[in-house]
């Protein structure tokens, strides 16, 4: 199946109506935003990007598809020979995959005719809104853990293409490793897993289980250790596997106070290097609460792979920029309550003062940017400045992507995830967020769309 029909109705029946009104060939320019973070939600973390792209190159009716759109009836034929020569041929520029944003951030823009560029919202914001409500959710939580390795572990309570998708973008936001194969076929993301309870029960002993699990996967292996009596079990662990076992899971119970117990019992046993790993309806919130505990890492999987209670950032794809019927482009936007868009296709810019980000400029035009050279110019020179300022720099977000319907810079799966992985980790800490500001607060950085409120920001 191609990802053609992984679209909504009306996307072809607007293309039908504008073709037959003679305006389907205007050049537009959409963008891709959302207008708010979630509240407590210092920033967003973009994922899918990667996934976003070969989606467009893979976009194209086949014989299958249009078969069945000529059953459906809902189009006229005219409009089903144009889907069968569809090709998106426009460009695409966008933030880097990993990449923060904030409200307003145009974290696409798609530039093509109406009938080329329409018929991608639903698959561009199905990929982008499921990605980055898991990087979003995930990020936070590789931060509460401060350091320690995190494994994605939720592929059994979403759908199964999502569990995929999850895996990678919570890789791309620090995650270490993921339970679910899948990715780690396809995305080269490293995978980890030992036994379940079911193991355990399989045996007539806790012993016999853990003689098995050790014979067969050595000593390193991760024990899972609240069955039935927690201490108990790590004691028979310890004298099966000696010092050399990897590690014990908890999954119940009161996790900060028994990593306490566990610990001390561990070390009594001389296990000192033996890690302890937690599991069992983690989140950002959890892991915050148990960073005292002597923990060596965090199972997540539910609240990771739902986005942590916001599945859905709230991208939406708007027509910012249109031709008229004089050739020349212009400006649009809805003015409804709530819902006003800035028109213009629009530049974006992290505002850095030395290495650390001050604002999010979305400009309109390169007036705008040079606006703001001309204030903050005047600001720097007023006396009252901090000499700090003159350290100020405009960090381009937007890159091309797709130029003419072929990819700038094509790259196999595996490359993509840790190119954005990267990203990720130094958009982070160029906001000078420390995990004990906590996991909620206010949005890290304001979005500015003025020249002139944009160097005042800096006073």
């Amino acid at each position: 199946m191609t990802s053609a029909l992984l679209t909504d109705l009306y996307e072809l029946t607007m293309l039908e109506a504008a073709r037959e009104a003679g305006t389907a060939s205007r050049r537009c320019v959409f963008e891709v935003f959302t207008r708010s973070l979630p509240e407590g939600r210092r920033y967003g973390a973009l994922a899918g990007t990667g996934r976003v792209l070969d989606a467009i190159a893979d976009f194209r009716f086949d014989d299958a598809d249009l078969r069945y759109l000529r059953r459906a009836g809902v189009l006229k034929e005219e409009t089903l020979e144009h889907l069968a020569e569809y090709r998106f041929t426009g460009d695409v520029h966008g933030y880097e995959e990993g990449e923060l944003y904030f409200p307003g951030s145009p974290v696409l823009r798609i530039e093509g005719t109406f009938e080329n560029a329409v018929l991608l919202e639903t698959v561009v914001l199905s990929i982008l809104n499921h990605d980055s409500g898991v990087a979003s959710a995930g990020s936070r939580m590789v931060t509460a853990a401060r350091g320690r390795p995190c494994i994605e572990m939720g592929g059994r309570r979403v759908h199964e293409d999502a569990a995929i998708a999850a895996a990678r973008a919570a890789r791309i936001v620090g995650f270490a490793s993921t339970s679910n194969l899948a990715a780690g076929a396809h995305y080269r993301v490293p995978v980890a897993g030992t036994a379940a309870h079911a193991f355990t029960l399989l045996f007539d002993t806790e012993e016999e289980a853990f003689r098995a699990q050790l014979a067969a996967q050595g000593a390193g292996t991760t024990v899972l250790v609240d069955t039935y009596d927690v201490d108990r079990a790590v004691r028979t662990a310890v004298e099966l596997a000696g010092p050399q076992l990897g590690a014990v899971r908890l999954d119940s119970g009161d996790l900060g106070a028994q990593a306490v117990r566990v610990r001390e019992l561990l070390d009594s046993l001389g296990a000192t290097g033996t890690r302890i790993t937690a599991t069992g309806d983690l989140d950002e919130y959890r892991v915050e609460e148990l960073k005292d505990a002597p923990l060596d890492g965090y199972g997540i999987g539910t609240r990771l792979v739902t986005g942590g209670g916001h599945p859905a950032p709230g991208f939406v794809y708007k027509l910012v920029e249109r031709e008229g019927a004089d050739g020349q482009m212009h400006p649009v936007g809805k003015k409804s309550h709530d819902k006003a868009t800035l028109g213009a296709g629009k530049a974006a810019y992290r505002m850095l003062v030395g290495e650390h980000a001050h604002a999010e400029l979305v400009l309109p035009g390169e007036e705008e940017v040079a606006e703001f050279e001309r204030e903050l110019i005047t600001e720097l020179t007023s006396g009252a400045a901090n000499p700090e300022w003159k350290r100020t720099s405009l960090r381009p977000l937007q890159k091309p992507l797709i130029l003419g319907g072929e990819p700038v810079e094509p790259q196999r799966a595996p490359a993509t995830v840790e190119a954005a992985r990267e990203r990720h980790a130094a958009s982070v800490a160029e906001l000078s967020l420390t995990p004990d500001d906590g996991p909620d607060g206010p949005v890290a950085i304001p979005t500015v769309t003025d020249g002139v409120e944009a160097a005042r920001v800096l006073s």
